[in-house]
């Protein structure tokens, strides 16, 4: 479990594909030092278990599946990533519940700037707006922002200085993708529903 406060930006030193799964080396030395293997780190909003941990860097494994329902498959060395340790009991609970689970992609189609922040709208698919709601809760690369706006085929956050700069959706343009992790307690919420209606 994570709460979606990035800890670090992590660097990329290696990204191999072999037989279906990614080889990954993540250059990250304040995050590394706190990880023993067998942790569960979130990379860019997936969680992923450390093989491999050093001083500075750790080492991951990505299977087809997770290659094929985030963006992870198409990290580059030398590219950053988002990354989080696992919630520990006693931490404070700074952004909302964030699993490691993606739900979905995303894609920037409009980028607003308002003096140093940024308004950014997302297109997604209807199975992952349905989740979203205004001032509702979202985890994008991540990431845990609030969400400001849901339209027909669109959704929209503002991120202030700090979250553009401490992480990487900074960099984001137009036609950028980001893993999305939709807030858990929406689909529980659905699923009691649907169980409750039959």
């Amino acid at each position: 479990m994570f709460t979606g406060i990035v800890v670090e930006q992590g660097t990329v030193s290696r990204a191999r594909e072999k037989r279906g799964s990614l080889d990954l080396e993540i250059d990250a030395p304040r995050v590394a030092r706190d990880v023993h293997v067998g942790d569960s780190v979130a990379v860019n909003g997936v969680c992923l278990t450390a093989v491999k941990a050093s001083r500075r860097s750790l080492r991951f494994e990505a299977i087809e599946e997770t290659l094929a329902r985030s963006t992870l498959g198409s990290l580059k060395r030398g590219g950053n990533v988002n990354l989080e340790l696992a919630a520990r009991l006693a931490d404070r609970l700074g952004g909302h519940l964030v699993q490691g689970h993606v739900d979905g992609l995303a894609r920037v189609v409009r980028i607003e700037r308002e003096d140093d922040a940024r308004r950014i709208w997302f297109e997604a698919p209807a199975e992952l707006l349905r989740y979203l709601v205004a001032k509702g809760s979202v985890a994008l690369d991540g990431v845990s922002l609030t969400v400001v706006d849901v339209g027909v085929k669109t959704f929209q956050v503002a991120l202030i200085p700090h979250t553009l700069s401490a992480t990487t959706l900074g960099k984001l343009k137009t036609g950028s993708i980001v893993n999305v992790e939709v807030d858990v307690i929406a689909k529980y919420v659905e699923r009691l529903t649907e169980w409750r209606n039959r």
